[in-house]
Order: C-alpha cells, then structure tokens, then sequence
C-alpha cells in the first residue's frame, strides 16, 4: 500500500507555509452570502493567475507570481468595502489597496526594464 502525502501539508509547502491560501471545500449550506461568493472567485482568479510558467529565474519568478497574488489582496479588499461596516477593517482594505497598487506598479517596472514583460 502506497503512503500519501497529506494533501493540506502539501498545499501549505507548496505556498511557502502560506496555508490560508488553500480553497476550502464547499460549505453544507445551498446559499452563501455573497461577500462569501465574492471572496471565493476573487481568490480561485487569484490562483490561476498564479499558476505561471516557470523560467528557472527565481527572482522573475517571484516578481510574475507575486504581480497576480497583490491583484487578489486588491480584489478581496474590494469586497471588504464592498461589504465590511468596521471602520478599520475598511481602513485596512483601502491601505491594502493603495499598497499593493503601488508595489504592482514597481514589479511590472521592473519586469519591464529586465525585459521580462
């Protein structure tokens, strides 16, 4: 009988320990609220963006995988405003926002002038 690798562990290996990033499995329920709904296709477009061709350039690599998980903080903060009432948890979202705008920008500058675009 083969041993498996426990599929959480490796999910969590496979992010760098970043488990909060697995999808969980469908809730019992028929209806989700949707903010639920939202947060679950912002973050399944959040992976597939991730899921690039690596080149074997560990610092390309990082910089092309990083650009599609700071669009998936940006999407998910989004629907905080969108649905969120405590102040600081919308002042989280909007400096959320503004930050990784702002470092997606300097990535993609500099994939541009790596000739990495």
């Amino acid at each position: 009988m083969a041993v498996l690798p426990n599929f959480a562990s490796a999910q969590g290996a496979h992010h760098g320990g970043h488990s909060g990033h697995a999808t969980p499995p469908a809730a019992a329920q028929t209806t989700e609220a949707p903010a639920t709904k939202a947060f679950r296709d912002a973050n399944a477009k959040m992976h597939r963006g991730m899921d690039i061709p690596f080149t074997g350039d560990a610092e390309v690599d990082f910089v092309r995988s990083m650009i599609p998980h700071h669009q998936g903080a940006i999407e998910m903060a989004k629907i905080a405003l969108d649905h969120a009432k405590d102040e600081q948890v919308r002042r989280w979202a909007t400096d959320v926002i503004r930050e990784q705008e702002r470092e997606i920008a300097e990535m993609q500058a500099w994939l541009k002038k790596r000739g990495a675009m």
